[in-house]
């Protein structure tokens, strides 16, 4: 247990020793002082505030701004009302309590009142801002938060600049591992090179909060990114996948051969992190830390999941596709003017046109309906899907290895793969130690060393595994350009964040879009 943890659960100690003295001091019953909730509710009556400022207390994160504002209170109603004074009662209530209540003899003042006393205008707008961040710190981290689409993969449903409300309610909100964080930002500070805007100084075991329901298939889900646990210290690179641009670059020290790569992977691997280091440098970052995405949720834990033909097949059952789903089709034109025409049509932009080939060919993502429309009304010479095929064997499909059935993986056959349930057990057969040695080591915390047919865990032999948390599939709804499970695996319980629930504003632009403006049809639109 770390030191600034071990003062923070202190805290409370300290206050039932210093109340009852301060409140004998303040006229009160002293006893009250050591009865925990109690103790709070009698001191916002001695500091003639508000009892709904108990309601931050209880919330990791907030309770620390809250914490150093009932710190200063204190102070002033014993006349300590200097500057110097209330950043020390704020900053360092671990000296400046017990000094005020065993110390120092000042008598109780009361409150500053503030009758007929004009405020500083610095004054009035500190205060302002300051219970500002009290109140959106404990909304934005425990019932709603705004979150922007950046990329096409979850087309048609959810549109690149789309502004979304992500309802932490959904599921439960999770309790911050990382409390001590810069108000109203994610983990970064802006305008820096990637510097951390959290410290780790206090870190909290994995909790969450009742929620209104579980995750169902087909929700939206903004979950932390599983493979996001390091980042490239780069702004465009810092939200790829680590481990896919680490892989990627290790295969090109094997000469690009999977074979040659899987002969001796941690080698090449290694000389991967080596260099990226040197050219940019990689940073860890806790699991409340890591980049967010959304995804519609197509498998929950304890179901067999896989893909034929592009359907979807859960428990060796076909299951209905949610609406609106992309496939990406090379597209023929009869004449280049035609373009103009099928985007005006079917309202087309630039994302969902993803370049053009030899022949005057389009790579476009399209509902299969659009595609049936484009076809059926002779608009275009030739359309047919794109084929996936050419992913099998590259070492892009999760659990990236070539062993067993997993080359012959694409994004449009996939599986068939067991997404784990809490308390369930498995075998740690050659194939389950391939498809979970990511999920045991890196997200449950343990260390796996395969010797021979021989499988250690924290350094005990085992013959089989027993998961602590569910796992999720998550998958976008452009299915060919979407990075997803399909990619880089199972999403843990404990990073699913919340259900997104309906857009607020959406705007597209020039650069992305090839045209700008407000989408007012999207504006306050449920997603589904």
């Amino acid at each position: 247990m770390s030191l600034p943890l071990i003062l923070l659960l202190a805290l409370p100690l300290i206050h039932m020793v210093i109340l009852p003295r301060l409140f004998s001091r303040a006229g009160l019953t002293p006893w009250h002082g050591a009865v925990p909730g109690l103790n709070y509710w009698m001191l916002l009556g001695m500091l003639k505030r508000p009892k709904h400022w108990l309601l931050p207390l209880l919330f990791p994160g907030p309770n620390l701004l809250m914490g150093a504002i009932l710190h200063v209170e204190i102070g002033i109603t014993f006349g300590k009302r200097s500057v110097k004074d209330q950043w020390f009662f704020g900053a360092l209530p671990w000296l400046a309590l017990p000094w005020l209540a065993f110390k120092d003899s000042a008598a109780f003042e009361g409150p500053r009142d503030w009758t007929n006393v004009k405020k500083s205008f610095l004054r009035e707008w500190g205060e302002a801002i300051l219970w500002a961040t009290v109140v959106a710190s404990l909304i934005r981290g425990y019932v709603f938060e705004a979150f922007t689409i950046p990329t096409a993969s979850m087309e048609d449903s959810m549109l690149v600049g789309d502004y979304l409300v992500v309802s932490k309610m959904s599921y439960g909100p999770k309790v911050p591992e990382t409390p001590l964080s810069l108000p109203f930002v994610h983990n970064a500070i802006p305008g820096t090179q990637l510097r951390k805007s959290y410290l780790e100084w206090v870190t909290l075991p994995y909790m969450r909060l009742p929620g209104f329901g579980d995750v169902e298939r087909y929700d939206a889900v903004v979950f932390n990114f599983p493979n996001g646990d390091s980042i490239i210290v780069d702004p465009y690179l810092a939200g790829h996948d680590y481990h896919a641009l680490i892989r990627q670059q290790a295969m090109s020290f094997a000469g690009g051969d999977p074979v040659a790569f899987e002969a001796d992977p941690e080698r090449f691997k290694a000389r991967s992190r080596q260099n990226w280091t040197r050219t940019h440098g990689i940073k860890a970052r806790p699991v409340d830390k890591k980049e967010h995405y959304v995804k519609r949720c197509v498998g929950l834990p304890g179901e067999d999941l896989a893909i034929v033909d592009r359907e979807l097949v859960i428990n060796g059952e076909v299951v209905a596709s949610p609406p609106g789903l992309q496939f990406n089709y090379l597209v023929r034109l009869k004449r280049e003017a035609d373009m103009r025409i099928i985007r005006e049509r079917l309202g087309l932009t630039d994302i969902d046109i993803q370049g053009k080939g030899n022949g005057g060919t389009y790579f476009i993502a399209l509902r299969e309906d659009e595609a049936a429309l484009l076809q059926e009304q002779g608009m275009v010479a030739d359309i047919k899907l794109f084929d996936s095929t050419s992913r099998r064997g590259t070492l892009d499909m999760y659990p990236n290895t070539n062993k067993f059935d997993f080359a012959t993986w694409d994004l449009d056959n996939y599986g068939p793969i067991h997404l784990p349930a809490a308390g369930e057990v498995i075998e740690l057969t050659p194939r389950n130690v391939a498809l979970y040695k990511r999920v045991i080591t890196a997200y449950e915390g343990h260390t796996l060393v395969q010797q021979g047919d021989q499988v250690l865990i924290d350094g005990a032999p085992v013959s089989t595994y027993t998961f602590s948390q569910g796992y999720y599939w998550l998958m976008g709804d452009n299915r060919h350009s979407s990075a997803d499970s399909r990619y880089w695996g199972f999403v843990p319980e404990d990073h699913v964040v919340g259900r997104a629930s309906f857009t607020w504003f959406s705007k597209m632009n020039e650069a992305q879009h090839g045209t700008s403006g407000i989408r007012w049809d999207r504006m306050f639109k449920a997603v589904k």
